[in-house]
């Protein structure tokens, strides 16, 4: 059963740094590209960032290049969104998810404050 838990988010203030950590567990995580997806309130899902199964490739969205770094411990099966230089439009619900699938995990909540 594929498993994927967000953690590290929290309230910061714009300027802010957050590192966002996803456990994956239930498949082979490193055979997978990932991704980070956001949901801000009343909006609907946005791509962040995605790293191929290596961690030889990335990409970012417009709206976070130059700030979030995305990577990936393939040893520990995890994650991360390091996400510097925040702005109150981060604010969102942030989750990771195997690319191309839907999100079913849980996510992290990310506040930040003018």
């Amino acid at each position: 059963q594929v498993q994927l838990v967000e953690s590290g988010g929290g309230s910061v203030q714009s300027g802010g740094s957050l590192r966002l950590s996803c456990v994956a567990s239930g498949f082979t995580f490193s055979r997978y590209s990932m991704n980070w997806v956001r949901q801000a309130p009343g909006k609907g899902l946005e791509w962040v960032s995605d790293i191929y199964p290596s961690g030889g490739s990335t990409s970012y969205a417009d709206s976070v290049k130059g700030r979030f770094t995305i990577s990936r411990d393939n040893a520990k099966d995890t994650l991360y969104l390091q996400m510097n230089m925040l702005k109150p439009e981060d604010t969102a619900v942030y989750h990771c998810a195997r690319s191309g699938e839907i999100v079913t995990s849980q996510g992290t909540q990310v506040t930040v404050s003018s």
